[in-house]
């Protein structure tokens, strides 16, 4: 069950889509706010102060990707953007705008609630300190730079570790391209799309049971790379 104190706001024009969401959220213990447009959505984050964020983009007074501009200027909640708006271009600007994940229509809902429960865990986790990743037989301590298979160590490059841990900061969320190369590699790499290709690949052959078919670092086409950890 969800934590009953978590307030989801959902911000989405179809009653359809609101009713099969309140129910579903509803049933896992969360309180649910829902506005019908862009308008309602921004006067509801501000006034409810919901824990996450639903948002849909194609809504009709103003689109969704603004709802979640004006969330960021005062709120850094977790903002789940649910969109039929399947365009890499779509995602990128959502996700650069301040989005945490994008979900497309149609979607399982299934995969949601997932995607709401990583979401809420990332707005609680502290910013630093005694973090260990566990990928399967790997754990990777995120302090001490380290990193183990078993009880044999693995050797990761500073370069290999700084991404793990700025993937892990949205654990279960997508990152973009350009937020991991800015955050590594500093702004002036911001499309130097290939170092991610190269670096993704030797932490998979390095951390994966299974490189080719990966559990732990996933790709988001054309869009960024999401890190999942087992609890």
């Amino acid at each position: 069950m969800g934590d009953a104190r978590a307030t989801i706001l959902i911000v989405e024009n179809e009653p359809e889509i609101r009713r099969f969401l309140r129910s579903a959220l509803g049933a896992e213990g969360y309180k649910v706010v829902e506005s019908a447009t862009a308008r309602r959505g921004s006067i509801d984050a501000a006034s409810h102060k919901p824990d996450l964020a639903i948002v849909d983009l194609g809504l009709p007074d103003f689109d969704g990707v603004d709802v979640v501009r004006r969330i960021r200027q005062w709120s850094s909640m977790p903002v789940i953007v649910l969109s039929a708006r399947v365009q890499e271009r779509a995602k990128i600007e959502a996700l650069d705008a301040g989005a945490d994940d994008y979900v497309t229509k149609p979607f399982g809902i299934g995969e949601l609630l997932a995607r709401v429960r990583a979401g809420l865990r990332n707005a609680v986790r502290p910013a630093c300190g005694g973090k260990v990743l566990k990928l399967g037989d790997v754990s990777v301590d995120l302090d001490a730079r380290t990193a183990r298979r078993g009880d044999d160590p693995v050797h990761l490059t500073p370069i290999e570790h700084k991404i793990v841990a700025q993937l892990s900061r949205h654990l279960g969320m997508v990152v973009t391209h350009r937020e991991l190369l800015a955050e590594v590699w500093g702004p002036t790499h911001v499309d130097d799309t290939h170092y991610l290709r190269i670096y993704m690949k030797q932490l998979r052959d390095k951390l994966e049971k299974d490189p080719v078919q990966p559990r732990y670092f996933i790709t988001e086409t054309g869009v960024g790379y999401r890190l999942l950890a087992d609890e």
